[in-house]
């Protein structure tokens, strides 16, 4: 029952959208992308998960764990696959880093740089919602613009006394939960040992989610959505993290009505709101089923591989010995 529990919130948040909101305009917004357009951001999407996986490969390697260029782009491809139907992007990285585990004997460290790369990912995230928000509260009419400065402030403020508080506690914690904790920092240790290419790394993160914004820009801009690029750069993050909530699939239902909801902030109707949301959402599933696709062919590959590479040895040893 637990595992339904998920997959129903989704359609729940759908079902309510498509309610509320009138559905032939929601429509005909999605209709109205031109398809280049579209295509060109399933390019983006695929481009920057190619950064992304260079980047992952960076963490581990940072982290005492070594993938061959194939491996990686292999593991990447699955957990961005997996994606797809485990909860949350979270789902897939555990995915791709059992795999990676298995191929570099290292599980643990695999784990932890993974963790460590999710990190710098929300980091990389905060910081464009921060200058997002920073560049766009101009833009919002009225005491909503005056509030979203001090709103951020008050919430950063409030994130930071929360984690430091529970670091107060540290000792009360359970003993499963301090010994994770405690490897996690040692992790973070040997990254802060390397800051050239852990900036890099964030560097690279930063990079990405962009490209993700840029696409949905496109997306907006091609359905008739004229806000600034730095309201884009606010509200897009911020839909993101809230798809990082454990409390559906892969965040779908979840992003899609808080991009709605943020995106009306700026005077953007809701239909149309949804209608990117939705456009971005088949980006990422088609853009997960072809990683799925790439993930299959590397993985036969390496087993054809691995079958024919004993009989041509055999076969080089027999020469050799006439």
């Amino acid at each position: 029952m637990k595992r339904l529990v998920k997959p129903i919130i989704s359609i729940v948040i759908l079902a309510i959208l498509f309610y509320v909101l009138p559905f032939r305009e929601v429509l005909n917004a999605v209709r109205s992308v031109n398809p280049a357009i579209w295509f060109g951001s399933l390019g983006l999407f695929l481009f920057g998960h190619i950064l992304g996986a260079i980047k992952w490969r960076l963490m581990l390697r940072i982290g005492g764990a070594r993938l061959e260029a194939l491996t990686t782009i292999k593991c990447y491809a699955a957990g961005l696959f997996s994606n797809l139907c485990l909860p949350t992007v979270v789902g897939g990285d555990v995915v791709r880093a059992t795999l990676a585990g298995r191929a570099t004997g290292k599980l643990e460290a695999v784990f932890l740089g993974g963790i460590a790369d999710r990190l710098i990912d929300i980091c990389a995230t905060g910081l464009l919602i921060l200058a997002g928000g920073l560049i766009a509260g101009s833009g919002l009419p009225g005491w909503q613009g005056e509030l979203l400065i001090p709103v951020m402030i008050i919430i950063a403020g409030a994130a930071s006394f929360f984690a430091f508080v529970m670091l107060r506690r540290f000792r009360l914690w359970p003993r499963p939960i301090r010994r994770r904790f405690i490897r996690v920092l040692r992790v973070l240790q040997s990254y802060l040992r390397n800051p050239g290419k852990t900036l890099l790394a964030l560097a690279f993160s930063v990079l990405i989610q962009s490209l993700f914004i840029i696409s949905n820009i496109w997306l907006g801009r091609s359905m008739g959505i004229e806000i600034s690029n730095a309201a884009w750069f606010l509200t897009w993050p911020l839909a993101k993290l809230a798809g990082m909530l454990p409390i559906s699939v892969g965040g779908i239902g979840v992003r899609d009505a808080t991009l709605t909801a943020l995106l009306q902030g700026f005077n953007v109707p809701a239909a149309q709101g949804l209608a990117v949301s939705l456009s971005w959402q088949s980006v990422l599933i088609v853009g997960g089923l072809l990683s799925g696709l790439i993930w299959i062919l590397i993985d036969r590959l390496s087993k054809r591989t691995l079958q024919v590479s004993p009989g041509s040895a055999l076969i080089a040893g027999s020469t050799s010995k006439n």
